[in-house]
């Protein structure tokens, strides 16, 4: 059974940084494309960041500079560090997995909130 578990949230002051965490379980984890998305009260959910299973990385142009996504396939674990945090990124971040057979899992999600 595939489960994503995300950790690392947290309240945090403008300027600062947060790691962000998931693991990811069922046997998929070296054979997926990871991915980090969030979702700001009354709006949609919208793409973050990928890994590729060759470590590729792509960024959103909002968070480009800002965050990092890496992923330690010997902890089965996908992370965005997020530096220089602003209140408006302040949301739901959540873990996306596409697995080799085209299945995508999700995450339950960590709650990100930057004050001002």
């Amino acid at each position: 059974q595939v489960q994503l578990v995300e950790s690392g949230g947290g309240l945090v002051q403008a300027g600062g940084s947060l790691r962000l965490s998931c693991g990811v379980s069922g046997n998929i984890f070296s054979r997926s494309v990871l991915g980090w998305y969030r979702q700001a009260p009354g709006k949609q959910r919208e793409w973050v960041a990928t890994i590729t299973i060759g470590d590729s990385t792509t960024y959103a142009a909002s968070v480009k500079g800002r965050v990092t996504i890496s992923r330690d396939n010997s902890q089965n674990t996908v992370f965005l560090q997020m530096n220089t945090l602003r209140p408006e990124v302040t949301a739901v971040y959540y873990c996306r997995a596409t697995a080799y057979d085209g299945l995508i899992y999700w995450g339950q999600g960590t709650q990100v909130t930057v004050s001002s």
